[in-house]
């Protein structure tokens, strides 16, 4: 019995499709999903297979004509196969359900091959191609809808199974829970200053790279000698403090504040030096008063002092007030580089990182380097760009000549 080739719904919105080319001929043996034409949809131009084996008897539709969903496009069948009492049969019949078609599709969602389920017997409509894709890839026919006539689930219903994005995962629900923790008076304050430095003094920041080789040497033969004496060893940071006192003699404006009330500059004639110390509560910067006439033994052990003292929380208020110049040091926690918020008054505060192993060019041999990166944050009303870097570089200059700080 020859068997008729109609029209598929191909897509979700598709009414009707327009035959584009035929890829096989008249007389043209058919298998199970050979492609036999293709048709323009209202989205792409897609294949139409072939549901069933046998031999292209009819092509009842020609190329450039637009067909229906469920419109006869060919004809398959045995070879010698009367196709004209089929066509005759087929058209006389075609009628009722192409307009039971129209009236479902036109009062609802529904579409033909949705209302096309399969017999009451239970039968899926496969065809051989999409049920062999189906086993090769795990998926269960019976999950799918199928776009050829009367429901058939074809290759196209496969492919387009396979291209569908696979359901996400489900998360775990989150945990949106929390602690309060009570903000102490020092957060507070920490909170309120460096706020009201960070968004009333405008800041921008100088970085240079010093070379440390000279220094780690003298640190070594210092702290050697300060074993015999049993004295204070001294710190990289002790050795910063030094270098900046003396740093900031040579460039006074640097050692200044900017007071927005009285609209003017003050600069301090002694060089006290804040040093960030961090406690559990927050930040506290104990002073180095007249940093630039102490040696560095005497810098070291009044700085082991009052560290020690700010960490038990016994530091007297005014031994934490008055800086003109503050450093931050977090190298020893490994950080390379940052930037630090100025401590107001102050107009500048230096960021010290970790002292770093470098290979370095010398001599035009590569050899092993010691470097610091060190960044000044500079309130720009009183300290512009020129007058920074000729701070920093009398700063570089005594650390990478550590001897000078002795004299």
């Amino acid at each position: 019995m020859p068997i008729a080739v109609e029209m598929p719904k191909m897509t979700d919105t598709m009414e009707e499709g327009v035959l584009i080319q035929w890829s096989v001929e008249e007389g043209a043996d058919i298998s199970a999903g050979d492609i036999i034409a293709q048709v323009e949809t209202d989205k792409a131009t897609m294949d139409i297979e072939a549901y069933d084996d046998g031999v292209l008897l009819r092509k009842v539709a020609a190329e450039g004509e637009a067909l229906p969903i469920g419109a006869l496009i060919a004809v398959l069948g045995t070879k010698g196969e009367d196709v004209e009492a089929f066509l005759a049969q087929h058209s006389g019949a075609s009628e009722a359900p192409a307009a039971a078609a129209v009236s479902e599709s036109s009062s609802g969602p529904t579409t033909l091959p949705e209302s096309a389920e399969p017999a009451a017997s239970g039968r899926l409509k496969v065809s051989p191609l999409a049920r062999s894709m189906a086993a090769d890839h795990g998926l269960k026919l019976e999950r799918l809808q199928g776009s050829g006539p009367e429901g058939r689930i074809v290759k196209r219903d496969i492919v387009a199974e396979l291209a569908r994005p696979a359901p996400a995962a489900l998360m775990p629900a989150l945990d949106r829970s929390y602690e309060s923790v009570r903000i102490t008076q020092m957060r507070k304050t920490i909170a309120r200053r460096l706020a009201q430095s960070k968004f009333t003094a405008p800041h921008f920041y100088l970085s240079v790279d010093v070379d440390m080789q000279q220094a780690v040497a003298a640190r070594q033969r210092l702290n050697k000698q300060a074993e015999k004496n049993q004295s204070t060893k001294v710190s990289y940071n002790d050795l910063v403090t030094k270098a900046c006192g003396a740093a900031l003699a040579q460039h006074p404006m640097v050692n200044s504040s900017y007071v927005l009330e009285h609209n003017e500059i003050r600069q301090h004639s002694a060089i006290d030096i804040g040093i960030a110390v961090a406690i559990e509560e927050g930040l506290v910067t104990p002073v180095v008063r007249g940093a630039n006439q102490k040696g560095l033994s005497d810098i070291a052990r009044e700085t082991a002092e009052l560290a020690m003292r700010a960490r038990s929380r016994q530091l007297k208020p005014e031994e934490m007030e008055g800086s003109t110049f503050t450093t931050s040091n977090l190298g020893m926690f490994g950080i390379e580089q940052f930037t630090a918020i100025i401590n107001p008054p102050n107009a500048c505060i230096l960021a010290i990182g970790a002292i770093r192993d470098v290979p370095v060019v010398e001599g035009g041999k590569v050899v092993p380097g010691k470097r610091m990166k060190i960044t000044l944050s500079c309130d720009h009303r009183v300290v512009d760009g020129a007058l920074g870097a000729r701070f920093m570089g009398t700063l570089r200059g005594y650390l990478e000549e550590p001897l000078l700080l002795l004299m």
